[in-house]
């Protein structure tokens, strides 16, 4: 545990409530100690109890949250902390919903997947011991798989549930638990509040039924990668010209996750030839031993992959996270030096291939749509507006975009869809961001760029030219402890309540807030309806085009600011300028709004 949080810990025993404190602790863990856990759990509460009474304050002062989307924590024993007991409890109120919204299913069938994490496979078996012995239907994966996967193996296989054990790049402490509902996709309203209802109901050890010998559990695995692995391969527009570029030389880094096994064969699918894995990288580890955290957002986790791309002179360089849905990439720039993008120009770049190719293809009919986040670049919608195509908004989170799909089947064809966080996803045969496919259609991009004579650099500041130069910033300000919350919240209240009139000398012109799910226009004074689900965001659209986003972290003590400023761009030698300027229009508009 960090030395911060143990100070913390020790100054609340300190506190005039210490004795109030503990004593609550140990009855809970006395009931865990009463409970028909095994020895070796009961071992480690007698010894947080006798000798560390920090960790036992950590580990049981509260009980680990089910959220809307399931468990994540760290692990070891406790009500706080990640264990077989606290996802048994969670499958246990899980299963209890399933047979109360699929009474006249024959049989209710679930699918399990996991990652690399340290525990995962613990997790995934005893989840699969619960439904079990609930009677229900399990198709375990033998081994790791990516998170993807398992939402094509929650249609394909015709569940009503699934469940994948993975803390995506949380630090290796952590691991998780994620839920899915019979369209493939997380789970979204009213099953998240109502399946959090059922969990919260189980309120002790003793009400987890298992199954030890995993009496109805089927092992899966070759057969759903081979289908997964074809399915994608279909979403391939241009063979012939990866063909001819069949060598372009890849660098790939699974970070110790799951993509080590299907992203090189999806690759190898589509035809490339020339797939260099790193091979510090290549062994799943819980323990992540060659990073400080397996986020491909982060520069420090591309490091080995960018060192290996500049011995041998690549092309593109990917990485995927620990459960390999979201994707990292790097390009050579003008100067030949290897550059990361962030997820809104990876964004732009894989959905202007995939809707200049469906034209040039004539796959178009005009009943084709794709999907963005609200926080991501509006570059997406004019590309797709450019095609008569239509972008959908959603709110953050990509089990939004599994839902327009949803709604959207056999009434209109599904292109592809983005979030500014490395999550892209193309096809209807997957309800989630998937980095398998992703790796092979942003490899195919590259292709048909040099195909034509370009780099990827090149094709994008080419989409600058056409669109305008679109340029995006995420600032994260944290603020811990009940006094952050309270300021966080302060700071939403006066956003809300007291809106900025002008920013950066620019006029606001229209005011969203998706919590009152209102746009209020400041030049008519008129209010219009947001069709989208509550959620405390509030975004303000500039005179100048500018767009600037506010919300609290769902998880983490932050609010965040998403900034998305643009300029025209007459030809590539102004990049570097346009850019300059770009980014002083980003900290003019932080100034404005005084943030720091």
């Amino acid at each position: 545990m960090p030395k911060a949080v143990k100070k913390a810990i020790r100054l609340k025993i300190n506190a005039m409530t210490n004795i109030e404190l503990l004593n609550f602790v140990k009855s809970k863990a006395k009931l865990w100690l009463e409970s028909a856990i095994d020895s070796d759990s009961k071992k480690e509460i007698e010894n947080l109890i006798q000798n560390d009474e920090t960790e036992l304050i950590e580990s049981f002062y509260k009980d680990l949250e089910f959220g809307t989307g399931g468990l994540r924590g760290i692990m070891g024993v406790g009500t706080n902390r990640m264990n077989i007991y606290t996802v048994g409890m969670a499958t246990q109120g899980l299963t209890n919903y399933l047979k109360q919204q699929f009474v006249n299913t024959k049989e209710i069938k679930v699918a399990i997947a996991y990652d690399s994490r340290n525990n995962s496979r613990l997790f995934a078996e005893k989840t699969a011991s619960v439904f079990s012995a609930n009677g229900i239907k399990v198709f375990l994966f033998e081994n790791l798989r990516p998170t993807p996967e398992l939402s094509y193996a929650v249609r394909k296989l015709s569940c009503q549930s699934g469940i994948v054990v993975t803390a995506s790049h949380n630090p290796k402490e952590y691991n998780g638990y994620k839920v899915y509902w019979e369209d493939g996709g997380q789970i979204i309203s009213p099953h998240d509040k109502n399946i959090v209802a059922e969990v919260q109901k189980i309120k002790n050890v003793n009400e987890i039924r298992f199954d030890d010998k995993l009496t109805k559990v089927e092992i899966i695995g070759e057969k759903i990668d081979k289908d997964y692995l074809k399915e994608i391969t279909k979403l391939s527009l241009h063979p012939k010209v990866i063909k001819n570029q069949k060598d372009l030389k890849i660098v790939y880094t699974p970070i110790h996750g799951t993509g080590v096994d299907l992203v090189p064969k999806a690759l190898k699918a589509f035809g490339f030839e020339n797939i260099n894995i790193v091979e510090e990288q290549k062994i799943p580890d819980g323990n992540f031993p060659t990073v400080k955290s397996p986020n491909p957002e982060e520069p420090a986790a591309l490091a080995l992959a960018l060192k290996k791309a500049k011995e041998i002179d690549a092309d593109i360089v990917m990485a995927t996270d620990p459960d390999a849905d979201r994707v990292g990439i790097a390009i050579k720039d003008h100067k030949n030096e290897f550059i990361l993008l962030n997820g809104n120009q990876a964004a732009a770049l894989l959905i202007n291939y995939l809707i200049s190719q469906w034209k040039a293809t004539g796959k178009l009919k005009g009943k084709e749509y794709i999907v963005k986040t609200i926080v991501t670049s509006e570059i997406l919608k004019d590309i797709a507006d450019k095609y008569d195509v239509e972008c959908f908004d959603v709110l953050t989170g990509f089990k939004y975009i599994a839902d327009i799909i949803k709604q959207n089947e056999g009434k209109m064809k599904f292109i592809g869809g983005g979030e500014e966080s490395y999550g892209y996803l193309a096809g209807e045969f997957v309800r989630d961001k998937d980095a398998v496919m992703s790796c092979a259609l942003l490899a195919e991009t590259a292709a048909w760029a040099k195909e034509k004579g370009k780099t990827l650099y090149e094709e994008l500041i080419d989409i600058y030219i056409e669109f305008g130069f679109y340029k995006e910033k995420l600032i994260s300000i944290v603020r811990k402890g009940k006094s952050g919350a309270e300021e966080i919240q302060k700071m939403m209240n006066d956003f809300r309540s007291n809106p900025p009139q002008t920013i950066n000398n620019s006029n606001v012109m229209l005011i969203h807030d998706f919590e009152k799910q209102k746009t209020f226009d400041q030049l008519s004074h008129l209010r219009y309806d947001i069709n989208l689900p509550k959620s405390n965001v509030l975004q303000f659209i500039l005179k100048d085009g500018s767009k600037i986003s506010v919300r609290p972290s769902g998880t983490e003590p932050k609010i965040k600011f998403y900034f998305g400023v643009h300029q025209k761009l007459e030809k590539r030698e102004d990049f570097e300028k346009v850019d300059k300027l770009l980014d002083e229009k980003i900290e003019n508009i932080k100034e404005s709004l005084n943030i720091n």
